[in-house]
């Protein structure tokens, strides 16, 4: 299939990325563009992000309010610095071979490698313990196809591109081992096609809710205050900071377990930064914790407050983010087309 270096990312449409979002993949995503991943070669890798409005239909939600979010991404995404001109940025429900391949594949697929995955298992106990939960468990007979069959989709929009690095974080790692067993299984039932893509583990670790430092930023967290949204004003960004769970401790060290609320402002502050949070404890030395928010949140606003406004400038400008899309989408199913008919070939589709 492909032999160029290629990565493929897909993020969900939940509208405006929180500063979690940012940090834990878009920030790389936008580095990544200026990046050769193959010294061994002259040409420069390719990037594709999805927007991947159909998994989002694992959690249903009102239909204009699923159009907004995806709008809202795809402009989030521009604003953050993803360059159309570099990154083929499109909607995945609008490359019909994704769901082709789903299926190609989903007939192939064991359900024992989906029943050992524990996403589907988190989302439907939430915080609680599912060690011993399993698809015939009575608590799963509510439980949805699609967000127990999602990683077969999620495994067709690598494959179908012929990505050769995926990133993630370390708790991703899992879907992408079993992208390259469904890869596997594949060549042993068909004949080889794909090539089993690498994993790019991201540099920067979980950004934790700034209300309980034990559980992930998240856009699904009703307390707003948990959170920083790259549309917050400066204003909301320094209250959201000051009112962060932090301790009563004197001085300011690195300590994910005795101190895990200083420790996750520490972390976004290094984040910004491009440094440890070692670093930070040692620029920080002497500082009270109002002192370190105060840092905190003065360097979130310098990389939120340019985002924010062309963020702003994007909303108004509607018409241009479709264009990106559809164009983008254009080079989309161009390979995903011709990459789908080698693979119907191999299979007895044609």
């Amino acid at each position: 299939m492909n032999r160029v270096a290629r990565v493929f990312s897909g993020i969900q449409p939940t509208g405006v990325p929180q500063l979690g979002n940012y940090l834990g993949s878009i920030k790389n995503w936008v580095a990544l563009q200026s990046q050769h991943l193959d010294p061994a070669s002259s040409q420069p890798h390719d990037q594709y992000i999805s927007i991947v409005d159909l998994h989002a239909l694992t959690v249903p939600r009102p239909p204009a309010r699923l159009r907004a979010d995806t709008f809202e991404m795809a402009a989030s995404l521009i604003a953050c610095g993803i360059d159309p001109s570099r990154t083929v940025l499109f909607r995945q429900s609008t490359v019909h071979a994704h769901t082709q391949l789903m299926w190609a594949l989903a007939c192939i697929t064991p359900v024992g490698w989906l029943n050992r995955m524990t996403q589907w298992k988190s989302k439907l106990h939430g915080s609680q313990q599912y060690g011993s939960l399993n698809v015939h468990s009575a608590a799963a007979q509510s439980l949805l196809t699609g967000l127990f069959a999602y990683p077969v989709l999620m495994a067709a929009d690598v494959l179908l591109y012929g990505a050769t690095h995926i990133p993630v974080g370390d708790d991703q790692i899992q879907h992408i081992e079993f992208t390259r067993d469904v890869c596997d299984q594949f060549h042993k039932t068909y004949g080889h096609v794909f090539s089993a893509p690498r994993v790019l583990l991201s540099q920067t670790k979980r950004v934790m809710s700034l209300k309980d430092p034990l559980r992930k930023m998240s856009k699904s967290d009703p307390n707003d205050s948990s959170r920083i949204n790259l549309t917050d004003s400066d204003d909301a960004i320094i209250r959201k900071i000051r009112k962060a769970h932090t301790d009563s401790i004197q001085g300011i060290s690195y300590d994910p377990v005795e101190r895990p609320g200083i420790s996750s402002l520490l972390s976004i502050y290094a984040a910004l930064r491009d440094v440890s949070p070692e670093q930070v404890v040692q620029e920080m030395e002497g500082f009270t914790n109002l002192q370190m928010k105060e840092a905190v949140a003065s360097a979130v606003i310098e990389t939120v407050g340019p985002i924010r406004e062309h963020m702003a400038r994007l909303v108004d400008d509607r018409g241009y983010v479709e264009r990106v899309l559809r164009e983008n989408e254009e080079k989309a199913k161009s390979v995903a087309e011709d990459n789908w008919k080698n693979i119907a070939k191999c299979i007895g589709l044609s």
